[in-house]
Order: structure tokens, then sequence, then C-alpha cells
């Protein structure tokens, strides 16, 4: 499979870092990126796959998720970024993964008192991804609340919930849906709320 990667490589990973340097600044907010289409084979979507092109390179362990590897993505990874696949999660700087992946006791760097910037941050795909629904945002970059509706995903926010008890050590999550994007960094509160829930299925 044939994996495209910008057409023009500064100007486009400049506009999609700061886009995911405002969606980090303003947690829960959701972003829309023009990105390369993935073959369509892909299991990530065009945003996912422009984060990736934009986040990694030669000095950025990244460790994958069974359920999204691929020997066709490793390729792709290899030849536009040259970032390192490693097998051992805890020692991944970026991880990708889909919300049913923390269903298992996986371990991630969350940094130290010393070094809290070392955590890893997780590029997650999910199928649900819109506002407003039953999981409230608050903290730092949220003037009250902002909420979301990620679908079935009761093991992310879980853990999410308990990444904030560890701030300023933890985990940043950047979560995807086809071109759709939103940030949630350690220092944002995750609860669950009675907010109706407005389901968005991605294409």
């Amino acid at each position: 499979m044939l994996w495209p990667a910008f057409n023009d490589p500064v100007h486009d990973s400049q506009r999609l870092f700061r886009q995911l340097l405002q969606a980090m600044a303003e947690p829960g907010t959701l972003e829309m990126l023009r990105a390369p289409e993935p073959p369509r084979e892909a299991s990530i979507g065009p945003a996912l796959w422009g984060v990736l092109l934009t986040l990694c390179d030669l000095d950025t362990p990244l460790w994958i998720a069974g359920e999204l590897d691929s020997p066709s993505l490793r390729e792709a990874l290899r030849f536009h970024t040259g970032c390192p696949v490693t097998e051992d999660s805890a020692a991944a700087e970026f991880a990708l993964l889909t919300s049913g992946t923390l269903a298992r006791e996986i371990e991630f760097a969350t940094g130290s008192d010393a070094y809290p910037n070392r955590g890893a941050t997780l590029l997650i795909a999910i199928d649900h991804l819109e506002a407003p629904g039953p999981w409230q945002l608050s903290g730092p970059g949220i003037a009250d609340r902002r909420h979301l509706d990620i679908g079935d995903a009761d093991d992310l926010m879980t853990r999410l919930n308990a990444n904030r008890t560890s701030f300023p050590r933890g985990i940043d999550v950047i979560l995807t849906c086809n071109d759709r994007l939103v940030a949630i960094p350690r220092s944002t509160r995750v609860e669950r709320t009675n907010q109706e829930v407005r389901p968005c299925m991605s294409p």
C-alpha cells in the first residue's frame, strides 16, 4: 500500500503542529485536520496519520498496539519519518493505540517529579468524537467546562481520570476520529455527567 505524505512537508507540518499546540492549549476543543488520506485498508484515519507525520522523527520511539500494527504502516513510518518502533511500551515517547488497548495492563512512561515532561503522549484512534457529550472536562485552558462524546470508551476515560491524580507526572492524550482531533493533557480533569449524548460515527 502506498501511504501519502504532505504535499508541502515544511509548511503542512508547521500548520498541523500549530493546530496540535492549539488543541493542547484548549483541551476538549475539536480540531479539523487537513491531512493526507491513508490507504483505504489502513486502521487509522487522516487526522491520526497527519499527527504521526508531524510529531514522529528519528528521536521519538513509537509503540504500536497490535490492533493497529501492520507491515505497511511500519514501512510508511520508516520511510516518511524515520521514527524507531519499539516493542517496549514504557520506552515509547509516543504510543499509537485504540481505546480498547487501555483495557489491558500496559505500562507507559509517566515521567518523574524532576522530569515530568518525559511522560508519553498517547495517540488514540476512536470511532466516535463529538461535542457535547457525557464526559466533562475542566482545568487549565478551559474557561468553565467542555463536554465530549467519545462513544463506548469507559476504560479510556477512567484511565484519564486517574491520570490527573499524579500531576505533574502522567500521560498526555490526543484522540482522533477520521479528520477530527481533540487533546486531553494530563492537567485536565475528566468526569462523567448525565448530559445528553449526540453520537457521531466515523465515516
